[in-house]
């Protein structure tokens, strides 16, 4: 199917707000995104289909947990009062990956990208969602990676290292090439929060921020101005300020 290609990228920031209500404007977009594209199969006339957007979505959340869709609940290890004694929600949600931990200091990005805009390739989009993270990371002066077979970003990642440490979780969902959920950084994180779960399931590696590593407080507008940068970057995104 013919469609014209748009690498334009709105980029909307929410400041603090709670999870499920950026969860469901997420879902909103989505749901528009794929909708339009469905449509546009039943136009025949190439001149007559309605280009779909591009989104990222910044924000941060309160405490709040989330299990992916192929997440273990034991992996939890708060109960219903524990929760509520932590001030922290819990949400089963649709994106991949298990269980994860967002909070005040953390900067959150959740990018609604038409893949079709720039490519059909989810493994590519993880990898390149990664490298915008350590290009930011860089900026600051932390040095960070990949570890082969973990998802994310990590401190200490070459190989026989000591002791990795994941500063950026990412988890996605993708129908008709159309993404959601996306990834959290640890900027000026309460690291204890994540005391009360097994990371992503992985038990035998830390987790840390930018602020431990740097050993002082870090800018989050500044990382926040940066990511943006380096995504749109290795995208290849053209980046439009949010209109009201």
């Amino acid at each position: 199917m013919s469609i014209h290609i748009n690498k334009t990228v709105e980029v909307i920031d929410l400041g603090t707000d709670d999870y499920k209500c950026v969860w469901d404007y997420q879902e909103t977009v989505f749901k528009k995104t794929v909708d339009q594209k469905i449509l546009n199969r039943k136009i025949e006339r190439p001149e007559d289909r309605i280009t779909t957007n591009n989104y990222l979505i910044f924000c941060q959340h309160p405490h709040v947990y989330t299990l992916g869709k192929s997440g273990s609940i034991n992996n939890l290890l708060l109960d219903d009062q524990g929760l509520k004694d932590h001030y922290a929600q819990f949400y089963r949600i649709n994106r991949g990956g298990d269980i994860t931990y967002h909070g005040p200091g953390q900067l959150v990005a959740y990018p609604i990208l038409d893949l079709d805009h720039f490519f059909n390739d989810i493994h590519k989009y993880l990898r390149l969602l990664e490298e915008a993270i350590i290009l930011t990371l860089k900026d600051f002066g932390v040095s960070a990676g990949r570890i082969e077979g973990l998802t994310g970003v990590w401190i200490d990642f070459e190989e026989g290292a000591a002791e990795p440490r994941k500063i950026c979780a990412m988890g996605v969902k993708s129908s008709r090439w159309v993404t959601m959920h996306g990834l959290a950084l640890n900027v000026n994180t309460d690291l204890s929060y994540f005391g009360h779960i097994v990371p992503c399931g992985i038990d035998d590696k830390a987790v840390t921020s930018m602020n431990k590593e740097l050993g002082h407080h870090v800018n989050m507008s500044e990382v926040q101005t940066k990511l943006t940068h380096h995504l749109s970057q290795v995208f290849g995104m053209n980046i439009k300020p949010h209109e009201v």
